[in-house]
């Protein structure tokens, strides 16, 4: 397990949670037609053409349940597949492949559908210098699963979760007053290091951001011609974001904008998975 989630102290544990789950006694319709250890293979069928991600996360589902489990890969993280491929092997105890196959698979389809909205909304950004990024609008306990995908895809993390990074939405501005007033209170809280950003709704707000200092200005469901203004507005003195209505039909207007970055969470909160199926299970001895 070589890439960076894995890296993770508490990804295992999430796994077992999971595994837990599914199996929160037994497997009882395992346990009935296999009582005893057999060994035995099954194959990883890709049904559907997108973007692999999660192969390291699969194969941990069945060590988890036997350490002694072999799962061989015959792809990478981040390969684009296609329909028919053989993806994988696992080899080892019927019982743990037929126990392990639902929380391996729902890993895998989800990991791999959010990989694949990504890098098709990517190449959708390819001629511009705007790059993409996800959100926090993650599956609870998912998270880190997802936005892992969101990099293979080709994407760009915001920030991780609320301890990662300050984000003043309108709320926050609300709370305090004013954007003058919640930068200055976010300036004198947070360490220097912190970068500030502000979510503006129109371009007055955007002058207030930046006469305030924010490092960062989220331009949030402006029009195509009121964002151009931001982006000249600001004039680099500040990183920009685009957010909002971000669609296959939007981002030909919103490659025209200029701005640094533009943030989707349909990459994640609405992603569907892809198709892949363990198929062709037999017993070896």
């Amino acid at each position: 397990m070589n890439n960076p989630i894995t890296e993770k102290l508490h990804v295992d544990e999430l796994i077992k949670m999971a595994l837990v789950e599914d199996i929160s006694n037994e497997d009882v319709t395992t346990n009935a037609v296999m009582p005893e250890y057999k060994k035995g293979t099954v194959d990883l069928i890709c049904k559907q053409e997108g973007v692999i991600c999660g192969l390291d996360v699969f194969a941990r589902a069945f060590t988890l349940l036997d350490p002694a489990t072999e799962v061989k890969l015959f792809k990478e993280d981040g390969d684009e597949v296609k329909k028919g491929e053989l993806l994988a092997t696992v080899t080892g105890d019927i019982r743990v492949l037929l126990s392990g196959e639902r929380t391996a698979l729902n890993y895998l389809q989800r990991m791999s559908g959010i990989a694949t909205a990504t890098r098709r909304v990517v190449k959708l950004l390819e001629g511009c210098k705007t790059r993409l990024l996800d959100t926090r609008k993650t599956t609870p306990n998912m998270r880190i699963f997802e936005k892992y995908a969101v990099k293979v895809g080709g994407g760009v993390n915001h920030r991780y979760n609320l301890s990662d990074g300050i984000l003043l939405k309108d709320n926050h501005i609300g709370a305090a007053g004013s954007i003058a007033a919640a930068v200055k209170a976010a300036r004198e809280y947070a360490p220097f290091v912190r970068k500030v950003e502000v979510e503006v709704e129109n371009l007055d707000m955007c002058r207030q951001a930046l006469d305030a200092g924010a490092d960062i200005i989220m331009l949030d469901n402006m029009s195509v011609e009121d964002m151009s203004a931001a982006v000249k507005m600001i004039g680099g003195r500040a990183v920009t974001e685009i957010s909002g209505n971000v669609t296959a039909q939007t981002i030909p207007s919103i490659k025209k904008v200029g701005a640094d970055f533009v943030s989707s969470g349909a990459i994640t909160h609405s992603a569907g998975i892809l198709d892949l199926s363990l198929k062709n299970l037999h017993p070896l001895d």
